[in-house]
C-alpha cells in the first residue's frame, strides 16, 4: 500500500502543470483561511481504507468511501458555510465479533453498504495573522443521523463539534495550521448519555516547487472517559500527500496511516477540488 501511494504521487507530479495555492483536501485539519466570497468550492473523491474496526457492530474490514464530498460556500471575507457527506460507504467484512446491536447486512453477509452521515459547518476567521501572532478562527458544526446503524458502518446519532482554528505562514512556502476543540457525541446505545471527546489536528503544507505542494497531518479525537461508550471511542490517523493542478481542476492524493485501534491500518485518498464563481455576495 505504501509503495503504491508514492508511485501514484510520482505519476501525478510528472504529468501535471504547476500548482495553485494549497487547498483543504485531502487534509482533515481545517485551515483558518476562508475562501473568496461568492465562490462555491466543490471537493469530492474516494477513500480506500484497510482493516478498519467498527466496535458498535463488531465488524472489521476494508472500506471504500465513494463520493466523499464537501461543498464550501464563501459568504463573506471572514465567513464560510460547509456541507460534508459521503454518497455511499462499502465495507468488505474480514472478521466479525460480538455486535451490540441487531444487524441487517442483506443477503450477502460478507459485505455491507450505507450512506454517510451529513455534517453542516459554519467557519469564521476572527483575526488575520501578524508577523509574530497566528491567524485565529472558530468552526462549529453538527452531524446528522442519516446512516442506518443496522448496516454495521454508521452510528445513526446526532453529534456536535466545535474547534478553534489557528494558522501561521512561515516564509513563502510553509503554512502550518492546527485545530483544538470539543466533540459532544451521543452514545448509540443510550440516547440520554454522551461522550465528550477532545478534537485535535496539526497540519502543514509546503510548496516544494512550482509543480508540487506537499502536505501532511495528524488528526483525531481523544475520549475524556476511561471507558468510552461503544461508537464514541477515540480515533486518530496521519496523512501524507500532495496537491496538483490540471485542466483548471486541483487534484489531490494522500496515503492514510492509522494511529489508533479503531482507525484503518493504511489507506488511500484521491479526489479533486474545483472553485466555482457561482454568485455575487451581498455587499
Amino acid at each position: 500500500m505504501t509503495r503504491g501511494v508514492f508511485r501514484l504521487l510520482l505519476v501525478l507530479i510528472v504529468i501535471m502543470v504547476p500548482v495553485a495555492s494549497a487547498q483543504q483536501r485531502p487534509l482533515l485539519t481545517e485551515d483558518v483561511d476562508i475562501i473568496k466570497p461568492g465562490v462555491i468550492r466543490i471537493e469530492s473523491g474516494f477513500e480506500f481504507l484497510q482493516r478498519q474496526r467498527f466496535p458498535l457492530s463488531g465488524l472489521e474490514g476494508d472500506v471504500v468511501k465513494l463520493g466523499d464530498t464537501r461543498l464550501s460556500f464563501g459568504l463573506a471575507p471572514n465567513v464560510e458555510f460547509q456541507i460534508e457527506w459521503t454518497v455511499q460507504n462499502f465495507l468488505s467484512i474480514k472478521s466479525r465479533g460480538a455486535s451490540a446491536i441487531p444487524l441487517k447486512l442483506g443477503a450477502n453477509e460478507s459485505d455491507t453498504n450505507d450512506v454517510g452521515d451529513a455534517r453542516l459547518w459554519m467557519k469564521m476567521k476572527l483575526r488575520n495573522e501578524s508577523q509574530s501572532v497566528p491567524a485565529l478562527g472558530f468552526r462549529f458544526g453538527v452531524e446528522l443521523p442519516n446512516s442506518n446503524q443496522a448496516r454495521g458502518i454508521g452510528t445513526n446519532t446526532t453529534n456536535f463539534y466545535g474547534v478553534v482554528t489557528a494558522g501561521k505562514h512561515l516564509g513563502n512556502k510553509l503554512n502550518v495550521f492546527g485545530n483544538i476543540g470539543l466533540g459532544i457525541l451521543t452514545a448509540p446505545l443510550d440516547a440520554t448519555s454522551q461522550n465528550d471527546v477532545l478534537l485535535y489536528g496539526l497540519a502543514g503544507t509546503y510548496a516544494a516547487s512550482d509543480q508540487l505542494t506537499l502536505l501532511g497531518e495528524v488528526n483525531g479525537s481523544h475520549s475524556t472517559r476511561k471507558q468510552a461508550p461503544l461508537g464514541t471511542e477515540g480515533f486518530s490517523e496521519a496523512r501524507l500527500g500532495a496537491q496538483i493542478r490540471a485542466l483548471g481542476v486541483r487534484w489531490y492524493a494522500a496515503g492514510i496511516f492509522g494511529t489508533s485501534k479503531r482507525a484503518p491500518k493504511t489507506g488511500l485518498a484521491v479526489g479533486f477540488t474545483y472553485d466555482w464563481d457561482a454568485f455575487n455576495p451581498i455587499k
